[in-house]
């Protein structure tokens, strides 16, 4: 979040708002040529906090959804106020509870609210022509492929009403989208991109493009939005997948549920949740190996141009009741 706001500070022509949340609103100075478009990413990552320190043990929970078999005896590493790395190993954790136990390599001058993660090793990402390796991709990516297309579209005055909302609190079930709703954070007429990294599956590949979302485990999206969305980037000739993308529930439920326009778009996703060798895992066949999660680099650059595209497409006219009227107009003989 302070990343975000000098970010948006060296840009004169950008304004940033907290709600009562600490979400984060970024949009442009200036009269609006349409009702707002804001695209939403979260900011966490499941990870470890500290919840007390007793020399080299701490006291830890864990924020997020990840399978148990990586919990056991996990090399795990917390970074203190200066952003030093402090390593360990998990003792014991209670699932039911998500808290546990860590003995530290050496004392080390970690406090309460302390974060930290997986310790990967020497495997710990990187960009290479075709991935994007790094300790969290959800929804790190997703919240930098908003920030890029907004830097875009600030040159477009007629993108003037695009903006970036950033949460907190995703992984422990949507908390920080409820709060905006909730407060009011964004305007009732605005239009909502919500944007994820979801898990990949073979119908669903990395490289495949970024994926127009129709919906998730709970909900279906604005189906209007959906279509305008995906007709634009088929006629612009962007390379996408349209899927539901029912892993899981991501923020577009919580949108839709209090009343937004709202629809989902995503990454897909490797290692997700930094599970390495998922699939054989829930299988029984697999070591659960911590990883560095994993992006496709055209995926991300796509999602940045959808992005964009997406911005108009909201107010261009539905082509399907044409398409559909056409038809009837074709084929209502037989009806007589």
């Amino acid at each position: 979040m302070d990343w975000v706001r000098t970010w948006a500070g060296r840009r004169g022509d950008l304004k940033v708002k907290a709600d009562e949340y600490g979400n984060l609103l970024v949009t442009q100075k200036g009269r609006l040529p349409a009702p707002p478009v804001v695209a939403v990413a979260h900011t966490d990552h499941p990870g470890f906090v500290v919840t007390s320190v007793d020399g080299r043990q701490l006291a830890v929970e864990f924020r997020g959804g990840v399978r148990p078999q990586y919990f056991d005896q996990a090399r795990v590493e917390f970074f203190d106020q200066d952003g030093r790395a402090h390593r360990g190993r998990l003792d014991e954790f209670d699932h039911e509870k998500s808290q546990g136990s860590v003995s530290l390599d050496r004392s080390t001058p970690l406090v309460a609210g302390d974060i930290g993660r997986w310790f990967f090793g020497s495997n710990r990402g990187g960009a290479g022509e075709r991935f994007i390796l790094a300790p969290a991709c959800d929804d790190l990516a997703g919240a930098a492929a908003a920030l890029a297309a907004l830097d875009r579209a600030r040159s477009d005055r007629s993108l003037r009403n695009f903006g970036v909302l950033l949460t907190r609190g995703e992984e422990v079930g949507l908390v920080g989208a409820i709060g905006a709703c909730r407060a009011g954070t964004l305007s009732p007429e605005t239009r909502v991109l919500s944007i994820e990294c979801s898990r990949s599956f073979p119908e669903s590949p990395l490289g495949g493009g970024p994926i127009v979302r129709v919906g998730d485990a709970s909900s279906v999206f604005d189906h209007e939005m959906t279509n305008r969305i995906a007709d634009a980037a088929r006629a612009a000739g962007i390379k996408h997948q349209r899927k539901l993308m029912a892993g899981g529930s991501c923020e577009a439920t919580a949108f839709v549920a209090y009343g937004y326009r709202s629809t989902g778009l995503c990454l897909p996703l490797g290692n997700y949740h930094n599970m390495g060798n998922l699939d054989e895992v829930e299988q029984g066949k697999g070591m659960a190996t911590p990883l560095p999660e994993v992006i496709s680099r055209a995926d991300f650059d796509g999602l940045v141009g959808l992005l964009l595209l997406s911005a108009e497409a909201v107010d261009s006219p539905s082509s399907l009741a044409g398409r559909l009227d056409e038809r009837f107009e074709s084929q209502r003989h037989i009806l007589q």
